[in-house]
């Protein structure tokens, strides 16, 4: 299990108590599960979580602190609904540490670009006190991706990774450039989303609920797309979803996906040790492409990016150059 190089993410945005389940996720899974499924995932060396102070109405973070953390490597976020207000990180990410019971985080993702300087200062001074292991940015854009790195490399520090949704229906990053300057410079991306919601599931086995029923009918365009998927999973003697899991492994995204059950995670374990041939590939994304089932990816998260401060910490610190030798000294 090495952060530097994950081959998958388990998400947990799907954890949480039995009203959210049933409601939102289409049946509730107990805690015993998903204490069999971190079994599971300790064996198969995925024990990697990613968090957010949201996921199940604000449960899921309890859970896995309860849970046990002592073993595992932890992935959470800072979201500002708010312009930066000194302190605001530090007081977030305390609330978190109490939440898992421990005294740092392995990654910590700044959840959207708003004041981008002034809370990754903030951010840095916590990686700098220890209470952080690596910083990555989360539903960026490319020019927006490239601020975040200058502000880390004037403090010395390598940019971790980037997190945003990619899938077989949702490309945007790829096709913007984002993917391949993540690539290039050596910082990983993780793809959230990457079986969509379950859309990228078997048809056949689509249970219902809140957003299943969303998709329904994106479901009736995608009927190509799942003859290719179901092809493509009897070759390689694997399951529809894990299909839509190796693509994105193939394409050089680290695939993050919601387990609370046993099966799930090795499912996912599977998965990510599958690699698509470049014909497979070809055929997945022409299919996809003639489906014309548009996911929102890219700006799914704008409305609630603020506009840009006029003034900041970092303006006010003064060049990048100074920030450096501040660094060394």
């Amino acid at each position: 299990m090495d952060i530097l190089n994950p081959s998958a993410v388990i998400g947990t945005n799907a954890w949480g108590g039995k009203l959210y389940g049933m409601a939102i996720r289409g049946n509730y899974v107990p805690d015993d599960r998903i204490r069999e499924a971190m079994a599971v995932a300790a064996d198969r060396d995925i024990s990697i979580y990613d968090l957010a102070r949201d996921y199940g109405f604000g449960k899921a973070q309890k859970m896995i602190g309860e849970f046990g953390t002592e073993d595992i490597l932890l992935s959470a976020k800072y979201t500002p609904f708010t312009h930066y207000k000194e302190g605001c990180v530090r007081r977030s990410l305390m609330k978190d540490l109490d939440d898992f019971k421990r005294d740092h985080v392995d990654v910590y993702w700044l959840h959207l670009p708003t004041d981008i300087e002034d809370h990754l200062l903030e951010i840095i001074e916590l990686y700098k006190e220890g209470k952080i292991k690596q910083i990555g940015v989360s539903n960026f854009n490319l020019d927006e991706c490239k601020r975040a790195k200058e502000v880390m490399d004037a403090h010395g520090i390598a940019l971790y990774g980037v997190q945003n949704h990619y899938s077989i229906l949702c490309r945007d990053w790829e096709q913007s450039g984002l993917l391949d300057w993540c690539h290039e410079n050596g910082i990983l991306f993780w793809g959230w989303a990457v079986l969509e919601e379950g859309l990228l599931v078997d048809p056949r086995l689509r249970k219902r609920s809140l957003l299943k029923f969303a998709f329904n009918r994106k479901v009736r365009k995608l009927t190509d797309l799942y003859r290719v998927m179901i092809k493509v999973a009897k070759r390689h003697e694997i399951k529809v979803p894990q299909v839509a899991i190796a693509y994105c492994v193939s394409k050089g995204v680290v695939p993050m996906v919601g387990c609370r059950k046993p099966e799930q995670v090795e499912d996912l374990a599977q998965a990510a040790g599958v690699k698509l041939t470049d014909n497979e590939i070809r055929r997945i994304e022409e299919a996809a492409g003639r489906s014309k089932v548009r996911i929102l990816g890219a700006d799914i998260f704008r409305p609630f990016v603020l506009k840009e401060k006029k003034e900041s910490r970092w303006k006010n610190r003064g060049s990048r150059a100074e920030q450096s030798s501040k660094t060394v000294q």
